[in-house]
């Protein structure tokens, strides 16, 4: 598995508290680099400016990427532009919404 693929792979588990949904599936992940040995750069946005659980999503990201042994820092990046919108979300997180 590339780096890339691990980290998706283990972001799977940061769920967005309020879908339940994880924010991969809703597309929430932009972008992901690797600037330097062991150092992953995520970059994502919310599904809202306003979102209330703000610290709690880009917390659980900060803290999934850290688990993994092949990275020594990771920084997390929020973004506003492009906006999220519901055409970013994988089949599967629009199945699990619609029931």
């Amino acid at each position: 598995m590339n780096p890339e693929e691990l980290v998706l792979s283990n972001l799977k588990r940061v769920m967005d508290p309020e879908l339940n949904i994880n924010v991969v599936d809703l597309g929430l992940i932009y972008n992901i680099d690797f600037p330097d040995d062991g150092k992953a750069v995520i970059t994502m946005t919310l599904t809202t400016p306003g979102c209330p659980l703000h610290d709690s999503i880009v917390s659980g990201v900060k803290y999934c990427i850290e688990d993994l042994k092949q990275f020594s820092a990771v920084e997390v990046n929020l973004v506003w532009e492009p906006a999220w919108t519901p055409a970013r979300m994988t089949s599967e997180a629009n199945q699990l919404l619609r029931g």
